[in-house]
C-alpha cells in the first residue's frame, strides 16, 4: 500500500459522511437548533455582564452570551462525535464496518479517517452556530473565526475519538442512548461551558476539581481563546494528551485480537 491509497481511502470515507450528513437534513438541523435554544432562551435568561478577573481572552467584563459561545460550540462538537460513533455501532449492526475494516489498510488508519472526516462535519456546523450567532449580534474578534479552526479541530478529533472508544464497548444500537447521555450530560455540565472556573469553586470545591480534570472543560477554553485570539498552552497539551488517550484505547478497541471486539465473538 502507498500514498495514493491511503489519500483515496481518506477521501472515500470522508466524502460518505459527509454525504450522509447531507441526506441526513434533521441531524444538522437538530445539531443547530440546539446550541441556539440554550444562547436565545437560557442565556436571555441571564442576560448580564460577568465580572471576569482581567486576564486572556476576558476583559474586565464580559457578556453572557458572549462567555457561553464557546461552551456551544464545544456542545455541538461533543454532539457529533458521539452521532459519528452512533453510525459507527449501525455499521457494525448492518455489516458496512465489516466491509471496511477487512481492507488492506491497516484498521488504525481507518478509524483515524473515520475520526477525521466526523470532525471536518462538526466544523461545518459550528461555522453554522458563528454566523447564526453574528446574525444574533454574538460576535467574537473577526480574526477569531479564523484563528479558531486548529483548535476546532483538536477539539473535535478528542472528542470524536472519545466517541470512537465508547461506540468499540457497545454492541447493539439500542444500548446507545443510554450511554450517550451518561457521557454527555456529566461532561457538558460539569465543565466550564456554562459558568467560569471560579464561580464553580465558590459552589463547590469537588465540583471545581472535577469540572477542571474535565477534558470537555479544557476543549472549551482552548476554543474560547482561540476565538480572542489568544493560545492556551494547558488546554492544548491537555486537549492532545486526552486525544492520544481515547484514540489509542479505541484503536485497541477494535483490534480483533486485543479489545472489545474479540469479547464480542470477532465481530467487527
Amino acid at each position: 500500500m502507498n500514498l495514493p491509497h491511503y489519500l483515496r481511502a481518506l477521501r472515500g470515507i470522508s466524502t460518505r459522511e459527509l454525504l450522509r450528513f447531507v441526506h441526513q437534513r434533521e441531524r444538522f438541523i437538530s445539531a443547530l437548533v440546539r446550541p441556539l435554544v440554550w444562547l436565545f432562551i437560557f442565556a436571555a435568561g441571564f442576560r448580564s455582564t460577568l465580572g471576569l478577573s482581567p486576564t486572556p481572552p476576558y476583559e474586565t467584563y464580559i457578556l453572557y452570551e458572549e462567555y457561553i459561545t464557546p461552551g456551544l460550540i464545544g456542545m455541538i462538537q461533543l454532539f457529533n462525535g458521539m452521532q459519528s460513533s452512533l453510525s459507527m455501532v449501525y455499521d457494525r449492526e448492518m455489516g458496512n464496518m465489516r466491509t471496511l475494516l477487512i481492507s488492506p489498510l491497516p484498521r488504525w488508519f481507518l478509524l483515524v479517517a473515520k475520526l477525521l472526516a466526523g470532525t471536518l462535519v462538526s466544523i461545518l456546523q459550528v461555522y453554522a452556530f458563528l454566523l447564526v450567532a453574528w446574525l444574533y449580534d454574538v460576535r467574537t474578534p473577526p480574526e477569531g473565526y479564523l484563528g479558531v479552526l486548529p483548535a476546532l479541530l483538536l477539539s473535535g478529533l478528542m472528542l470524536g475519538a472519545l466517541g470512537l472508544l465508547l461506540s468499540s464497548f457497545i454492541e447493539q444500537l439500542e444500548n446507545f442512548a443510554g450511554v450517550m447521555n451518561f457521557v454527555i450530560f456529566p461532561m457538558f455540565f460539569l465543565s466550564t461551558a456554562l459558568y467560569p472556573l471560579w464561580k464553580l469553586q465558590e459552589s463547590s470545591q469537588l465540583l471545581h476539581t472535577l469540572a477542571q480534570y474535565n477534558p470537555f472543560s479544557q476543549a472549551v477554553e482552548l476554543i474560547r481563546f482561540a476565538l480572542y485570539g489568544q493560545f492556551n498552552i494547558y488546554a492544548s497539551i491537555y486537549t492532545l494528551s486526552a486525544l492520544t488517550l481515547f484514540l489509542s484505547a479505541a484503536v485497541i478497541g477494535y483490534n480483533p485480537s486485543k479489545g472489545m471486539m474479540q469479547k464480542k465473538g470477532g465481530k467487527s
